[in-house]
């Protein structure tokens, strides 16, 4: 596509808002403004933003080439489905969608219409993801905590697929492998899903990830660590930095087996760093440059459909230690 590519929002939410709002200044987008089923947010969208609101989802539709879908978890089926009938192509917030079936019935579509679909899975583009990538060399053991107040928002489902789905895409992409097996363990705290997971998956290469994430926490937290035979990386995603340790290259390791030494001695801690970037542009930016053919799709849609399997085999596995609560969300894992 070399003309300006005209691109649209469904669903200004806390985020949505934020996906119109860059979506308006990005260069090569023709933005064609966007759908809120909410008439007094949407009015008050197009004060702040500056941007017009259309009346009807197929509005929008009819004036645009591509779309980014912002709307509950719970409507990312709907409406991706109404867009891709008339073949637009698709950014959708993580996660794709609420069940497999529903995933894979979006992805036949879109096949079929030659479209492109983007899942919205935001933290590979976080500056500590971006600095530690070169680095990463066949993880053997990745440890993650996803740790937030509660915010209603997502709150439609478990935690699992509100919070954890990032890191789950995280180890899927640092490892590289299937998943082996998966078992897990959480509760409901303040919803009737899942508010607290902790989870433990292992992989065909080997490699072990425990995560944990929780949307009843006091503060927030989200860190990453990765043990690899050459080294340990650390990250805060929230702040975006990371450091690496790895074993000197002069040590000599019979005579740090017989006598202590200091940590320095033989380890040396090695600083990563990658440009700053606000994730969301990045994301946006990266959507805009595939539609063009100047990118691979960053985040498939096969690769979220991946995501979600995992998640929902997590949701599963602990609904079976609690049977009311898997009553409640049944048909979830179809």
């Amino acid at each position: 596509m070399s003309a300006p590519l005209r691109i649209g929002v469904v669903g200004t939410g806390s985020l949505g808002y934020h996906h119109a709002r860059l979506l308006r200044d990005i260069k090569g987008v023709d933005f064609r403004g966007f759908y809120e089923a909410n008439a007094e947010r949407a009015a008050t969208v197009t004060r702040e933003l500056g941007i017009p609101a259309h009346a009807s989802l197929d509005a929008l539709l009819d004036a645009v080439d591509a779309v980014s879908i912002v709307v509950p978890t719970s409507k990312h089926h709907e409406v991706a489905m109404a867009a891709l009938a008339k073949g637009k192509h698709l950014l959708i917030e993580k996660p794709i969608t609420v069940t497999l079936a529903e995933a894979d019935e979006l992805l036949a579509l879109a096949e079929r219409q030659g479209v492109m679909v983007q899942i919205g899975h935001i933290e590979r583009f976080n500056r500590a993801i971006r600095a530690a990538m070169p680095h990463v060399d066949h993880p053997l053991f990745i440890d993650s905590d996803r740790l937030a107040p509660f915010n209603p928002r997502g709150s439609d489902v478990a935690v699992v697929l509100d919070l954890m789905i990032h890191d789950i895409d995280l180890v899927l992409l640092l490892t590289g492998s299937p998943v082996k097996e998966v078992s897990a363990a959480g509760l409901p705290v303040l919803t009737p899903s899942v508010d607290i997971a902790d989870a433990r998956i292992t992989f065909e290469s080997g490699a072990v990830a425990t995560i944990t994430s929780s949307r009843v926490s006091k503060d927030r937290m989200r860190k990453l660590r990765i043990f690899q035979r050459n080294g340990y990386l650390s990250l805060d995603l929230a702040a975006g930095t990371g450091e690496m340790y790895r074993l000197r290259q002069d040590v000599d390791l019979a005579t740090l087996a017989r006598q202590a030494q200091p940590l320095e001695a033989f380890v040396e801690r090695v600083l990563i760093d990658a440009p700053e970037g606000e994730p969301l542009r990045l994301e946006l930016e990266s959507f805009v440059a595939a539609l063009r053919g100047e990118a691979p799709i960053a985040v498939s849609g096969r690769a979220g459909r991946d995501a979600l399997a995992v998640a929902l085999r997590i949701v599963g596995d602990i609904e079976k230690a609690i049977p009311a609560l898997g009553a409640r969300t049944q048909g979830r894992s179809a």
